[in-house]
């Protein structure tokens, strides 16, 4: 007879942070908003169980070698509610957003696969908008979709269509991309405009009109990073802040490097549209997700050349310097107001605004 093997269940009283979680030990939205709740989870459960050192650094893509090349291996699955929405449709997220999480390595990606989870009853004519989204964006990124899977659910099971993409690049000799590689003095830059994706898909899905339409910044960041590198290798981190915003991205850097953070407030770019309609709900713009931006953590000598390499991608047309890495506060980011006071910005607990990707 087999051997049955009982698991143990998990040690919420070893956790890390007093969430409700520990009194209620059920998922719940913020589970899956990158911020706190969702490290938590990660780090808890899922890393434990499966035990893989590439898994544990818990970076946007996995490094592996393989036969003595670099690779980089990311996976990611998109949920996002509705399925198209201004500037962008759920088969634009699922390509870009794996793209963007291997160029944070600095590979360009070179194959992805796509696993395809279909409702029961909706329509054929949905099904295939999506798959040519998807096409047009993997051929914008050159990427090409060499495999894939397909399941179909009952209806009430789901909504309409999840996709699953993963992909691998080769990360380039002389790239080593890691949040540990930030120092004091690093100048902290940002390549545009943050917000727009998650304010885009939330006046679509509840029906909000701000006077002028907000389009989601969906966009696949491989080629703004390879100009970044065309001027040095020697950049130290590089992050695309989707779930929880800039906000979460440079909190999670600050932690994993053990220093802190200073921002400009008036520095960060907030495009109009957006501040108008996050002080009418109520939301901070820095922690509001984006899908095609990133923040780089650059050595201050290499910062006006890399800056002025971003600025002529048209990807990275509106660059700004927001920042800089100190040895003060570790793993804390402080941002300096207009009023001339400061403010600690926080690891979101959970998503302002759930299912953005």
């Amino acid at each position: 007879m087999a051997e049955t093997r009982t698991l143990a269940a998990p040690d919420f009283a070893g956790w890390s942070c007093p969430l409700p979680l520990r009194d209620h030990p059920r998922v719940v939205m913020g589970h899956g908003g990158g911020g706190v709740m969702s490290a938590e989870l990660v780090e808890n459960v899922f890393a434990p169980a499966f035990g893989s050192d590439p898994l544990a650094a818990l970076r946007d893509s996995a490094e592996l070698t393989l036969g003595g090349a670099r690779l980089a291996f990311s996976t990611d699955s998109f949920v996002v509610r509705p399925l198209f929405f201004p500037g962008g449709s759920i088969g634009d997220l699922a390509v870009n957003g794996t793209v963007n999480d291997l160029a944070m390595s600095g590979a360009r990606a070179a194959y992805l696969s796509c696993g395809v989870i279909l409702e029961e009853g909706v329509e054929m004519a949905v099904v295939g908008r999506v798959a040519e989204a998807m096409g047009a964006a993997a051929r914008v990124a050159q990427v090409a979709v060499v495999t894939g899977d397909t399941k179909v659910v009952e209806a009430g099971h789901g909504d309409g269509i999840y996709l699953n993409t993963a992909g691998i690049g080769l990360i380039p000799a002389g790239v080593d991309l890691r949040p540990q590689r930030a120092v004091p003095g690093d100048v902290v830059i940002v390549s545009g405009e943050i917000g727009l994706h998650g304010v885009a898909i939330m006046s679509v899905r509840e029906g909000l009109e701000f006077g002028v339409e907000i389009s989601s910044d969906c966009a696949a960041l491989g080629g703004l990073v390879e100009a970044m590198l065309a001027v040095t290798p020697d950049l130290h981190v590089l992050r695309d802040p989707t779930r929880g915003g800039l906000a979460a991205a440079l909190g999670e850097i600050a932690a994993a490097a053990g220093l802190g953070v200073v921002l400009s407030e008036r520095a960060v770019p907030v495009p109009p549209e957006v501040a108008n309609a996050c002080a009418i709900l109520g939301l901070d713009p820095m922690y509001v997700a984006n899908e095609g931006k990133l923040v780089a953590f650059v050595p201050r000598e290499h910062a006006e050349a890399v800056l002025a390499a971003m600025r002529a991608h048209p990807l990275g047309a509106r660059a700004a310097v927001i920042g800089e890495c100190v040895a003060e506060h570790p793993g804390m980011v402080v941002a300096r107001t207009a009023l001339g006071g400061t403010r600690v910005v926080d690891l979101p607990l959970g998503e302002q605004l759930p299912r953005i990707c």
